[in-house]
């Protein structure tokens, strides 16, 4: 439950954030009933990140952003989220998951 508290104590400092340059939060759902949110970096930020926080798990990720032709897309290890639009791909444990945003 630490690492949890933690996480949402990061996500509300983002996005409670007083400089112009501020984290946007979107709520996602997934097929399989997964839900998370993703905190992604300020426009303009380099490098670019995501912080995910998935519901009922003890534990947040911190991606990075990585080259991509279409969409944002975030990954390290085997754990990658990909944007496009409304819709997201959200892959560990080599399984994917299609997402969208609430």
């Amino acid at each position: 439950m630490m690492v949890r508290a933690v996480a949402l104590v990061i996500l509300a400092t983002l996005l409670t954030s007083t400089d112009a340059a501020v984290a946007q939060s979107v709520n996602y759902v997934c097929r399989d009933g997964t839900r998370l949110t993703a905190a992604f970096s300020p426009a303009g930020t380099s490098p670019g990140s995501v912080v995910l926080v998935i519901d009922g798990v003890d534990a947040q990720l911190t991606l990075p952003q990585v080259k991509s032709a279409d969409g944002g897309r975030y990954a390290s290890g085997d754990v990658e989220f990909w944007i496009r639009g409304r819709d997201a791909t959200f892959t560990r444990g080599g399984r994917s998951e299609t997402c969208q945003s609430k």
